[in-house]
């Protein structure tokens, strides 16, 4: 089985890709921002067994001698090492550039030299903006309305320019709110149950008039179209083969859809209801 990177793995989707790569069969290395404790982010939360069959690198995705050494010998990379969280990309903006656009030329540069087969970047439907039509496709004109939207619109650029320049073998993924465990408490579904567990009568969520889209971090196929969704040196096609929009058409039953693979998959909305039952509890006892 072939050998797969996960840059950022120790996040909050990165970790839900590696157990699902290495359910899947894949041998997996994970990258890990470095850091004194030794610390693998939520990687540490896994059973031992499944902790036990992942390499873990501890790096920074900023070094470009370090992305190389860990993407050394890999046939496929799946980058979601990113600074997240819009608002503090107001107070230091600089270091969102450093990450998300330097960190991503590394990337796709060492996919360029080492021949990596297939690379892909995960990006955020932040790029769009506020929707100026919807359902939002991948036509959408990109916006960024903060500095963390515009670092990972440049990282977009970058990514797809080795592909114009280089046909380095390279998708941008592009979720729209992703939601489940081990996902910040500051987001607003995480926010919503703590309230209730809280017994709070009235729920304050800020503005109201915003709507979102949200992907189930499990159960919608967001982790399934990583594992599954590999362009190849042969994809011509950019738009087709290069950009999706991961999104949802219904709100109620939590749709996932992908505008280009005309597909429409409903997740399992008794089982997404348990994860906030459970998540209630523990906070509750």
């Amino acid at each position: 089985m072939s050998t797969v990177l996960v840059t950022g793995a120790d996040g909050f989707i990165g970790s839900h890709l590696t157990e699902a790569l290495l359910a899947t069969g894949y041998k997996v290395r994970a990258f890990c921002l470095y850091n004194s404790n030794g610390s693998w982010g939520w990687l540490d939360s896994l059973p031992e067994a499944t902790k036990g069959a992942i390499e873990v690198v501890l790096g920074d995705i900023r070094d470009p001698l370090c992305v190389r050494e860990a993407m050394r010998g890999v046939d496929l990379v799946f980058h979601l090492a990113a600074l997240i969280a819009i608002p503090y990309s107001y107070v230091a903006p600089a270091s969102y550039v450093d990450t998300n656009i330097h960190g991503t030329l590394n990337v796709v540069q060492a996919a360029r030299d080492l021949g990596v087969s297939r690379l892909i970047h995960t990006s955020t439907s932040e790029t769009y903006g506020t929707a100026q039509f919807v359902p939002i496709t991948e036509d959408h004109p990109q916006v960024g309305q903060s500095p963390y939207a515009a670092s990972k619109i440049g990282a977009d650029q970058i990514a797809l320019s080795y592909w114009r320049s280089f046909e380095t073998p390279l998708a941008v993924l592009r979720p729209f709110n992703t939601y489940g465990p081990r996902q910040s408490a500051r987001a607003v579904i995480p926010s919503i149950i703590t309230q209730i567990a809280f017994g709070k009568r009235q729920i304050k969520l800020g503005a109201l008039s915003p709507t979102r889209d949200f992907n189930f971090v499990t159960e919608c196929h967001l982790i399934r179209f990583h594992c599954k969704f590999q362009p190849r040196r042969s994809d011509t096609k950019e738009g087709r083969a290069q950009i999706k929009c991961a999104s949802q058409n219904d709100k109620l039953y939590n749709c996932f859809h992908l505008s280009l693979l005309h597909g429409n998959d409903y997740c399992h909305r008794r089982s997404r209801l348990r994860w906030i039952y459970t998540c209630t509890q523990a906070i509750t006892e």
